[in-house]
């Protein structure tokens, strides 16, 4: 046996006594590497704080730009106002995600079927794709939310808020489709042809195979779609729904200050930061798995 298996000691360096799990020199070593690392991280983090904090009071306008984008009176004020608009991008999201979700599986499969008589539905997933990510989401919301109404329909079907969330879906479900076949394609062929000699047809291959597989692999990398979306639900501030961002434009307009946007940031970092963050344990904890 190696002399790094078999010396047995404490973190710290130490002897153990006899009967106590055994620790090597390597993981001592990586041990004291971690903390190491964490205490660098925390110091030159809290130096480049305290750095700032020193110098950007320091600067000509900082007097001018602390009146205009933090005054705390005013994000009292207007706080409650923003968070009840913020309920209307929350329901914006929730409806529009459900839809995305599923229109984004039905562009995929049609992408991805392969026989020759379903070719329409594979050029058509394929153009739809091509078409909806090539144009950036803002311009199909002003396509989509002022084109539509201008045709005369009448109420509700002149509504912002229904065509602003179609835009939405639209853009959207063209880049979940994309993560969808990328997690179809990632099943390996064999477990198809599995499926198939077993006696399943395509259909239901694709529905109790492939696709179980598929929607869990590609969890955390739609998180992250869905978390950009949360986002650009303030887009549809620019035809109409009076949201969160165009909420903060009301009060800076009747207030003449930039702090109700701060406020507005701060409810949408509130909501967006812990999703990133589950978004990124669950890449870790899948390519953990896959490691294994």
């Amino acid at each position: 046996m190696s002399a790094e298996k078999s010396s047995t000691y404490h973190k710290n360096g130490t002897p153990l006594p006899a009967g106590v799990p055994q620790i090597s020199r390597r993981q001592i070593y990586e041990n004291r590497a971690k903390r190491r690392s964490i205490i660098t991280a925390s110091l030159s983090t809290v130096f480049v704080i305290l750095l700032l904090s020193f110098l950007i009071p320091l600067t000509p306008g900082w007097e001018e730009v602390k009146k205009s984008f933090f005054d705390w009176n005013i994000l009292v004020k207007v706080f409650p106002a923003l968070l009840e608009a913020f309920l209307v991008d929350i329901m914006i999201f929730a409806w529009s995600s459900v839809a995305i979700a599923i229109l984004g599986l039905v562009i995929a499969i049609c992408r991805n079927a392969s026989s020759p008589a379903f070719y329409p539905l594979r050029l058509f997933g394929t153009i739809y794709t091509d078409v909806f990510r090539g144009v950036p989401v803002i311009l199909a919301i002003y396509l989509i939310g002022f084109g539509i109404p201008g045709l005369g329909l009448d109420r509700p079907w002149n509504n912002p808020y229904i065509w602003g969330s179609l835009a939405l879906i639209l853009s959207y479900s063209a880049y979940v489709a994309e993560v969808y076949r990328a997690g179809i394609e990632s099943i390996h062929k064999s477990q198809k042809a599995a499926a198939l000699s077993l006696g399943l047809s395509q259909m239901d291959t694709m529905r109790y195979v492939i696709l179980p597989q598929a929607i869990r692999r590609v969890v955390p990398a739609m998180m992250n779609n869905f978390i950009s979306l949360q986002k650009d639900v303030a887009l549809l501030s620019f035809i109409g729904p009076v949201e969160l961002l165009r909420q903060a434009g009301v009060y800076k307009s009747l207030l003449a200050n930039f702090t109700p946007y701060v406020g507005a940031a701060i409810i949408f970092l509130s909501v967006t930061i812990p999703a990133t963050r589950f978004a990124d344990h669950l890449i870790q904890k899948q390519n953990k798995q896959r490691s294994q």
